[in-house]
């Protein structure tokens, strides 16, 4: 399949029968040509990009058509950049098939599904400690970012309904987080009328820790976020230090603040390979918590998970119950109509491999990352900002070194010539001086995968060490994702 940019003017002629179509058919600008080998007499030559055809076509060609153009995505193997799943097994592909059509919504056609949703979260109630998981509540969504805006709402308007309760004005509420967050917390207090206090990280303070904690936390602090896993560098947030740090100011102030973990990513971790680490619902501030499913989760994309410690914790005010379909039910999610194929592939998971296969997946991730992150201390160029022992993501800095005409974006571009996707960014506020490279070690990134990476990284530092002027500048530009 090609394109090109002939001025002929479009005929329309997108078509499969035998009125349309003909030996002059063009190809025009903004049209896909339709690979020769694929065409069928008398059907159109190419499709228009953006508008859609006045006619059908037949279902090979069009298959061929989108088939040929995600074909040119890049390789996902190789993507050391997202924290997404991007395998599954035969079988997890064979009942994502069968469930594509199943509307996680509608609960009255579907019960079998809301049922093994329920019983989803009550298995990681369970996982994280809940002090009885069969009173817990939560839900599945379409990803954390979903489920983290949830867990905001929860504690807004817990903290609004105990303000007027008090008869206190409720027109200021705030939300304290690291300044390293994913953009999902920016997004939350943007959409919902709630200020974001940022406690600024630094490199004695590489995380949210409980430092001057008590600068930021008011009378209108609807809760602190805790995140295990930052985004940016990988590592966990001491939620326990975080607790005692509210406990000192509840003895001070009389303020009893809540906390949310956004356990995205080491929600599905730290249980697995750092068992003794208390983070979750054994801290007793923790009243919720978030995760992917589609990321260490070991699910396709498209679901997240929350959890409240038990029914109490999500206010009623916050669930609607909806006639749909024929039945009632209660929904609290953003999203109304959403695919309920990812449930089942991660019950799927759960049943798959258990407690002890998730814990040997998760491992070998961690050594996988382990590995390269001291293959790379040894390297002289660079300094490890972190080395991956909480989940297997971590990031460097480049040295300084007199003369070195190259950086990290430098880098990024070499690599990805290789075709690895190894991102390079600035560190959030106050630190943006800071330049990283980072890596996320996935499931099927193999330990061969992972020599082979350092092979390349190496040929990449040696070209660029070998370089007598600067890297042209122009097209430099940060890769990293949330």
């Amino acid at each position: 399949m090609s394109e090109t940019h002939s001025t002929t003017e479009n005929n329309n002629s997108h078509c499969c029968d035998n009125t349309c179509g003909n030996a002059d058919d063009r190809v025009v600008p903004d049209s896909v040509e339709i690979n020769p080998l694929f065409a069928r007499p008398k059907e159109a030559q190419a499709f228009s990009k953006f508008t859609i055809p006045q006619k059908s076509s037949l279902p090979e060609t069009a298959y061929q058509v989108v088939h040929d153009e995600a074909m040119l995505d890049g390789n996902a193997r190789l993507n050391l950049a997202t924290f997404v799943s991007t395998w599954m097994d035969d079988h997890a592909n064979r009942l994502y098939m069968e469930a594509a059509d199943k509307n996680m919504i509608d609960k009255d056609e579907y019960p079998k599904t809301a049922e093994v949703e329920s019983r989803c979260w009550h298995m990681l109630a369970d996982l994280w400690h809940a002090p009885d998981p069969m009173n817990a509540i939560g839900t599945s969504t379409i990803g954390s970012s979903e489920a983290c805006m949830l867990g905001g709402l929860a504690l807004k308007r817990r903290w609004k309904e105990a303000r007027e309760k008090a008869d206190l004005p409720t027109d200021h509420p705030n939300l304290v987080m690291s300044s390293a967050v994913q953009v999902c917390w920016e997004k939350f207090c943007n959409y919902f009328d709630v200020e974001p206090r940022y406690v600024p990280i630094s490199e004695d303070h590489k995380v949210l820790d409980g430092h001057d904690l008590d600068k930021y936390v008011d009378e209108n602090t609807i809760g602190v976020v805790a995140i295990m896993g930052v985004t940016y560098t990988g590592m966990y947030e001491p939620v326990e230090q975080i607790s005692e740090a509210l406990d000192r100011i509840e003895e001070r102030t009389g303020l009893d603040v809540r906390i949310h973990v956004d356990g995205a990513s080491g929600g599905m971790i730290a249980p697995f390979i750092q068992p003794d680490l208390a983070w979750d619902f054994r801290v007793k501030r923790v009243y919720s918590i978030s995760t992917s499913g589609h990321k260490y989760g070991l699910v396709y994309p498209g679901l997240g998970w929350v959890v409240w410690r038990e029914t109490a914790d999500l206010p009623e005010s916050l669930i609607f119950k909806v006639s749909y379909l024929g039945g009632e039910m209660p929904t609290f999610a953003l999203n109304f109509s959403r695919p309920g194929a990812q449930v089942l592939l991660q019950y799927y998971m759960f049943l798959r491999l258990g407690f002890d296969g998730y814990r040997r997946v998760q491992q070998t991730s961690h050594d996988v990352a382990k590995y390269l992150s001291g293959e790379i201390e040894q390297m002289d160029d660079f300094t490890l900002w972190n080395d991956g022992s909480d989940i297997p993501v971590f990031a460097w800095m480049l040295n300084d070194k007199p003369d070195r005409k190259w950086n990290l974006y430098d880098l990024q571009d070499r690599l990805r010539m290789k075709g690895w996707l190894v991102p390079a960014y600035p560190m959030p506020v106050d630190l943006t001086q800071v330049t990283v490279q980072r890596i996320v070690v996935r499931n099927g990134f193999s330990h061969d995968m992972a020599e082979a990476f350092i092979k390349d990284l190496k040929s990449c530092v040696k070209y660029l060490d070998g370089l007598r002027s600067p890297m042209p500048s122009e097209a430099r530009a940060s890769g990293f994702h949330h």
